[in-house]
């Protein structure tokens, strides 16, 4: 038996975030209800056609669900997801536009008066809480702009060109953070009967925060780390190197532990693991031929 094979979630969400965090349940055995828009559904379908002619975003993220179509602009279907809600759900999740939740009555507050037992969780673009009292609690957020607005973006790249991650890191984010925090929330609904508002923010910017403190921490000098592509800033030998033969290695050599069996057993030069001139991380990445 799968472990969460018993519990039905209804998810009203698209692209990547919301159905990452569901496809995680639907892998423990969760039943998906997603549900969809009618005229194309889900906007990441469009994304590409690389699965068969499907999307490969749409199928990653929403393997082994259900589908249904309604039009929640008609009164009709919004009392026939009401009704399903009321019936089926252990779950909701939500990633709505800003406010939409609340406009169609799916809000934690309405919805766990009548219904004590369901886990609500909502996803929204800048985490706003729900007085919708935010600086940008009317704003669509989408990963390019949460990676840039996290600082994600400050320190990937190279010193030229900066660049957002590849995989829809903000997303994801997002997505896992949802997920776990799903997961607390059954086990605390199991504890009490009662079903919590669940982990409801962005967090790209949590993922941010080890560079942050390079920038704020009273002891730290006031400049911003450097875009060392491949590279890391703090860290060296970590990176892309030229080879003997044309072709590139990739090292990544984090500890003084690892330095020194580097230096005896790779470079054949094991006096260099003791030279202290290049003796820790901060020293091998200042000196200038470590570039």
């Amino acid at each position: 038996m799968r472990r969460l094979q018993r519990i039905t979630v209804v998810a009203l969400g698209q692209a990547v975030a919301a159905p990452f965090a569901t496809r995680q349940l639907a892998d423990l055995g969760a039943r998906i209800i997603k549900i969809e828009r009618p005229g194309g559904g889900d906007f990441a379908c469009g994304y590409d056609q690389r699965v068969r002619g499907l999307s490969s975003h749409f199928v990653w993220t929403n393997r082994s669900k259900q589908s249904l179509t309604l039009d929640l602009k008609q009164p009709a279907a919004l009392q026939v997801l009401l009704q399903l809600i009321r019936d089926k759900a252990d779950v909701l999740v939500l990633n709505l536009a800003p406010g939409a939740a609340t406009r169609l009555g799916l809000g934690y507050e309405a919805l766990s008066a009548a219904q004590p037992g369901l886990v609500v969780c909502d996803i929204p673009d800048y985490g706003v809480d729900a007085r919708r009292s935010g600086p940008c609690c009317d704003k669509k957020a989408y990963d390019l702009l949460i990676q840039s607005e996290a600082g994600l973006v400050s320190v990937t790249g190279t010193p030229d060109a900066p660049s957002k991650a590849g995989a829809s890191m903000a997303d994801i984010a997002a997505g896992m953070y949802a997920y776990s925090g799903l997961l607390a929330a059954l086990l605390q609904r199991q504890r009490d009967g009662r079903g919590p508002r669940a982990s409801r923010c962005r967090c790209s910017n949590r993922w941010a925060n080890g560079w942050d403190s390079r920038c704020t921490a009273p002891s730290m000098a006031p400049s911003p780390p450097p875009r060392s592509g491949a590279s890391q800033a703090t860290i060296y030998p970590y990176g892309p190197f030229p080879a003997g033969d044309g072709k590139t290695v990739m090292l990544g050599l984090q500890n003084e532990r690892k330095w020194a069996a580097f230096c005896e057993q790779t470079l054949l030069q094991p006096e260099l693991g003791r030279d202290a001139r290049v003796h820790d991380n901060a020293r091998r990445s200042a000196r200038p031929c470590a570039r």
